[in-house]
């Protein structure tokens, strides 16, 4: 059982995404004491365990009182009922032994059951608390603090600001369902976004109450789909209110109140995370209405044209994201592009996994190599093929035969849009697996529906998807 197993499996048996937080400040006890800070928190526990979907405690109001408040602290964590995950707040992150030793420390000294950690030293001062499935991380990605942004707005290359971008390395590196992202709940904007670039993470969201955070604006952008996805701690709210107890009901009460308002809204056509990209590509010309005579000759009534990707660099960056959850499942070894629209997409997608790519020349020099695949491989190498769009196949297959000619495996596709002209049942008939990001009655229904093209626009369309170019 994964951590994010745990505690689904404790969300869903407290119905409560409320997690309550341990802050024995020193003015909320009668002395500052280790001895008090442990009382303190113990009857927060025993009051609120019931409706607790996991504890937080800070290890710092702890670590203050030195050798008796570590002590105080692992009896606090012992004291938590069975079967409530225990999320330490430690803002840990080092390498190497070091970060062994704090691993050690949370989760055997302690009997934590996931910690906060620092992103900032990379990858590998995460995988000593990742190691185990069943211990969990909770990374900092944006945080609510006033300095926040010194850094973490800083953008990358002028494409995205670095806590977009630490979401989706967090993501990429989230291999075995224990690793999570701290997102402060006083700003639902970057929220929306984080849960946009990565939907399927689990978010903890500090910051409702206290630090002003608007309790329904945080769930209706951050939840996921299925009503699950976040922890909410809240630890004065709680801890500083005349009855913990009822205060603890009525946060309870008040998050279930929202999920069930946004569960019996109508499920939107794309997941929240593409609606925008959708609108982009729509906005940025990408996709017109009219009559257009395709190679075919058939007449058709909408055009799409990802080559103009390749001038907004912006734009290709959140194409290239939109790839990666589809990529993540997938086993291969390299990216193939299929030439021309799809190399700037798969060299951008290149360079957010860090993945290599090669791809099939159209047309095979008769001079230098000759060679019919460009790129470093070696034969028996696994390849997916990307591509921008996918209609019949037929241009596929010619990229697949000289893949495969060269020694490359290949079994499955991937495209931003499916045009839904026969692609997917033609390359099934040969074996290979069709994979798309949007299909071209999706993006229809949706930018109909959010009053984008008009009605006749979408009739036309609709009408026209049966027809093979």
């Amino acid at each position: 059982m994964s951590f994010f197993d745990y505690l689904s499996n404790r969300i869903q048996e407290a119905d409560s995404l409320l997690c309550v937080g341990l802050d024995p400040h020193p003015e909320l006890l009668p002395r500052a004491t280790a001895e008090e800070a442990r009382d303190f928190c113990r009857k927060l526990i025993e009051a609120t365990a019931d409706q607790a979907c996991a504890f937080k405690p800070n290890s710092a109001f702890f670590e203050v009182f030195g050798a008796e408040g570590w002590t105080a602290l692992r009896e606090v964590i012992v004291s938590v009922p069975e079967g409530i995950p225990v999320i330490l707040d430690a803002k840990r992150g080092d390498i190497a032994s070091t970060g062994q030793a704090y691993s050690r420390a949370v989760f055997e000294t302690l009997g934590a059951d996931a910690v906060t950690l620092s992103p900032y030293l990379g990858r590998d001062s995460l995988e000593p608390f990742l190691a185990d499935p069943e211990r969990g991380v909770f990374l900092l990605c944006k945080t609510s603090n006033p300095g926040a942004d010194d850094l973490q707005a800083l953008s990358i290359e002028g494409v995205e600001p670095l806590y977009i971008r630490l979401a989706r390395m967090a993501s990429a590196w989230n291999t075995m369902d224990n690793l999570g992202l701290v997102v402060g709940a006083t700003d639902p904007v970057a929220l929306l976004q984080l849960r946009r670039a990565v939907p399927d993470m689990w978010f903890l969201a500090p910051g409702v109450g206290a630090q002003g955070g608007d309790l329904e604006a945080v769930l209706q952008a951050g939840l996921r789909q299925d009503g699950l996805g976040m922890v909410i701690p809240v630890s004065r709210g709680i801890a500083r209110a005349e009855d913990p107890r009822v205060e603890a009901i009525r946060l309870k009460q008040m998050i279930n109140s929202v999920r069930e308002s946004l569960s019996e809204s109508t499920a939107p056509v794309l997941p929240l995370n593409l609606t925008a990209l959708a609108d982009e590509l729509l906005e940025a010309g990408c996709v017109r209405f009219g009559q257009f005579t395709l190679k075919s000759g058939v007449k058709s009534p909408i055009y799409i044209d990802l080559r103009l990707l390749a001038s907004q660099p912006k734009l290709l960056a959140r194409v290239a994201s939109a790839y990666l959850p589809v990529l993540k499942n997938l086993g291969y070894d390299r990216l193939a592009a299929l030439p021309y629209a799809a190399l700037p997409i798969a060299t951008a997608i290149s360079l957010q996994i860090g993945r290599p790519m090669v791809y099939p020349r159209k047309e095979v020099k008769d001079y230098g190599t000759g060679s019919a695949v460009e790129g470093g491989f070696e034969r028996g190498d696994k390849v997916v093929l990307i591509d921008d769009l996918a209609t019949t196949g037929g241009s596929k297959f010619e990229a697949i035969e000289r893949l495969e000619a060269a020694g490359l495996e290949v079994t499955d596709v991937v495209v931003l849009i499916d045009r839904q002209g026969g692609a997917v049942q033609d390359l099934a008939e040969a074996g290979y697996q069709l994979h798309a990001v949007f299909t071209l009655s999706q993006l229809i229904e949706h930018w109909a529906g959010a009053g984008k093209v008009s009605q006749q626009q979408a009739d036309e369309v609709n009408e026209f998807l049966g027809i093979r170019d």
